[in-house]
């Protein structure tokens, strides 16, 4: 059985080198055999110069594209790419840990569920602000309310699937909107998702996080949306 891991980046010269460096570390049991797919989405600082030393080891296949097109677009790219049974995605920073995986894959392996979404919440979170966990709360609540996805964390980044799964629907998101037009089409489709505890640490813009207000309300929107249309 083979994990693909997905890792959009954008700008991200600090943290891709030890992220990568985490996930080779990762002991999962000896019948998994790890996959990983980094897209460079236009990065414009030392970020592919970092990736191209990767370049030549197999594990890595490393897309490289000349703008930046959003993070949506990237996944989306870096899902085409994967040959594996699960696929995973994996954030280019630090605030999630790849020793994670092997209790987030663990319910698909057991083929107790076929999507599985890390919960920060179960789990323990830090330095997370107030603003961005009312934001996490409100989406959390949408998802529930327009699709009873029954989960705790919405917009979580470790969010884990079965290829059939997201070969059953057609994603169109461009930016950040990739998490909630997922969870949206995979529980239009009936899929359940199951969630297990995680652990995260929460960096601020200065650190280079991306995300701003202004994609809550688009997380928001999307999660309307597709209610209506696919």
């Amino acid at each position: 059985m083979k994990l693909s891991i997905v890792i959009p980046v954008y700008n991200e010269q600090n943290t891709i080198k030890e992220v990568l460096e985490k996930i080779e570390a990762v002991k999962l049991q000896p019948d998994i055999e790890k996959e990983i797919i980094v897209v460079d989405d236009g990065s414009s600082d030392m970020t592919s110069e970092i990736l191209k030393k990767f370049n030549d080891d197999k594990i890595y296949r490393i897309h490289n594209a000349v703008l930046n097109f959003g993070k949506g677009t990237a996944t989306r790219i870096g899902i085409k790419y994967a040959k594996g049974d699960i696929i995973l995605i994996q954030d280019a920073d630090l605030e999630y840990d790849p020793n994670d995986y092997p209790a987030l894959i663990a319910p698909i392996i057991s083929n107790k569920a076929e999507i599985v979404y890390g919960s920060r919440f179960l789990g323990k979170t830090e330095n997370m602000t107030k603003a961005n966990l009312l934001a996490n709360k409100i989406l959390t609540f949408t998802a529930n309310l327009l699709y009873r996805a029954n989960i705790s964390d919405e917009a979580t980044c470790y969010k884990v699937f079965h290829k059939r799964a997201l070969d059953d629907i057609e994603l169109k998101c461009k930016r950040f909107e990739f998490c909630p037009e997922v969870t949206a089409k995979v529980r239009k489709k009936g899929y359940k998702i199951a969630e297990v505890p995680i652990s995260y640490r929460a960096r601020n813009t200065s650190e280079g996080k991306k995300i701003r207000w202004q994609d809550g309300f688009v997380a928001i929107w999307t999660l309307i949306k597709y209610r209506f249309v696919d």
